[in-house]
């Protein structure tokens, strides 16, 4: 019974959370993390770094694919990536000067809203577009832009996935699957850097539990990854929208019910 109850909550935990990479480079973080506790009654830290270990194969799938179709910014990838991971660090020494404060669920319902608006209001941005700025303002709007994300994350500890997609589409004007490769691109490395820290801290995970998450998860962000390449960008925008308005609304019933 206790072996099905773990398939039954890692199946429903990689499904979200690939479905939310896929789509909408989501971090698998923000869904697997609250059911693992919820459910299985995992310590928060090593649920968290096993929600990171999840990420880093379905990020890393899901930009392949990406690429592929030449959906993938890689050289300001590399260069937002770059700020990110350094403004992250300053955020978290920052973080630690203060009171202990969450905001935790200002992520989640960051992700509820941000569905809404690819639904009401999809992102229509053309390649054309993008094509339009100039090379050397956009290297400065990455590291502009992956700094305030990398210290809010840092300060904060969520929301990277989805301030990334924001970012990417309203302030950067990247088209969808541009962006949502990008973000996915960004977030292997982002999640390999915490996983790898969370286990060397916290110890080793529950292999089983680790092993099922890691599979489902790079399972369904492979099938979410295929068919948002192919999707007509209205279409796609309305299937992003509706994967974050539902995952956003399971994380904060999920987070009522811890």
């Amino acid at each position: 019974m206790e072996a099905i109850r773990i398939i039954a909550v890692t199946f429903f935990a990689g499904m979200g959370a690939g479905l939310g990479t896929g789509f909408a480079g989501m971090s698998a973080a923000a869904v697997i993390s609250p059911m693992l506790i919820t459910f299985l009654e995992m310590d928060p830290y090593l649920a968290v770094g096993i929600a990171l270990s999840s990420d880093v194969l379905a990020s890393a799938v899901s930009a392949w694919v990406y690429g592929k179709n030449k959906n993938l910014d890689i050289k300001n990838g590399l260069i937002m990536m770059a700020s990110v991971l350094t403004f992250t660090v300053v955020g978290s020494v920052a973080a630690s000067l203060l009171p202990s404060s969450t905001m935790g669920g200002f992520s989640v319902f960051m992700t509820f809203l941000l569905g809404i608006k690819f639904i009401v209001k999809p992102v229509m941005t053309t390649k054309e577009t993008m094509a339009a700025v100039s090379a050397a303002k956009r290297a400065a709007q990455s590291v502009a832009c992956g700094a305030g994300i990398g210290f809010i994350c840092g300060f904060v500890g969520a929301g990277g996935g989805m301030m990334m997609l924001l970012i990417l589409t309203s302030v950067l004007g990247y088209e969808l699957k541009t962006a949502v490769g990008t973000s996915v691109f960004i977030m292997a490395f982002t999640a390999l850097t915490g996983a790898a820290s969370h286990f060397a801290i916290g110890g080793a995970p529950d292999w089983p539990v680790f092993g099922l998450c890691v599979l489902f998860t790079l399972l369904w962000a492979r099938v979410a990854a295929i068919f948002a390449n192919k999707a007509e960008p209205r279409t796609l925008n309305r299937a992003t929208g509706v994967v974050l308005v539902i995952l956003g609304a399971a994380i904060m019933l999920f987070n009522a019910l811890a």
